[in-house]
């Protein structure tokens, strides 16, 4: 399965994967709108965080209309057909890497752009690649990020 890999000692905060992101996805150069944000921790170093494509997806188990499904790439989509933006998905989401559009009416999620994610592209310093991982990589994310949430309550 490919994801987004994040190197944090390469992100300087420019967030233009957040712009990149917000083009593809809405049409509009608006970061607030992305797919994507850059978490700034202290002004020690930046985080760029997206949806993980968890291998057992919370969010696809508790939504009532099936609206969010895994594909066979791997990529974790919402169907704004049958999404009825009841937010559930969000509360489920450990993450927070699932937000409601108050302009779509619908909830907002990375979908890897089809397999070429735009954040990638317009990185000007690597500090994201999308390749293929193993599941134990996308573990020790996860436990790496639930270690950060803890530090920083």
């Amino acid at each position: 399965m490919k994801v987004v890999i994040v190197d944090p000692s390469k992100c300087t905060g420019c967030r233009l994967c957040e712009v990149a992101c917000s083009l593809r996805a809405t049409g509009e150069c608006n970061p607030t709108r992305a797919r994507i944000h850059v978490i700034g921790f202290d002004e020690a170093f930046c985080l760029p965080v997206t949806c993980f494509h968890c291998e057992i997806p919370y969010c696809a188990k508790i939504c009532p209309t099936r609206a969010i499904t895994k594909g066979k790439v791997g990529a974790v989509k919402v169907s704004r057909q049958k999404c009825i933006g009841c937010r559930v998905c969000v509360l489920a989401c450990p993450f927070g890497n699932i937000a409601f559009s108050s302009a779509e009416k619908i909830v907002a999620k990375c979908e890897l752009c089809d397999g070429e994610p735009e954040c990638v592209l317009f990185c000007p310093t690597g500090a994201l690649e999308f390749r293929e991982v193993d599941t134990d990589m996308i573990h020790k994310k996860i436990t790496f990020l639930e270690k950060l949430k803890e530090i920083y309550k």
